[in-house]
């Protein structure tokens, strides 16, 4: 499973981030740094990327267009790095659980 961080996480977590989740990126990594919440669904969609993010418009795409990709939605407000790098980690049973069930497409970590 692969993670995407939206633009307002840190890519700075990416390399402990890689140990668990193989393959997991950045928005702004990927040169994405200016591109759209649709255009982020998208690439994350066409890709297989579950996305992570702080924001609710990603919540709002999945109630309207359902799923793939998969959103982590992580409801802990502007955290450090290393508070939201615990949290992703902490979560791993539950996000996977959530990637393979085939009627989620939204999970919350607080």
């Amino acid at each position: 499973m692969k993670l995407l961080l939206d633009q307002n996480l840190s890519y700075r977590i990416i390399k402990s981030l890689v140990e668990v989740y193989a393959n997991s990126t950045q928005v702004g990594l990927l040169a994405m740094g200016e591109a759209t919440d649709r255009d982020i669904w998208e690439y994350a969609q066409q890709h297989d990327y579950a996305i992570v993010t702080l924001d609710a418009d990603f919540h709002e795409y999945s109630l309207l267009l359902s799923g793939p990709p998969l959103i982590i939605w992580l409801k802990c407000g502007n955290q450090p790095k290393n508070v939201i790098l615990e949290k992703l980690l902490k979560n791993r049973e539950a996000i996977e659980h959530a990637n393979q069930a085939p009627d989620i497409w939204c999970i919350e970590i607080y």
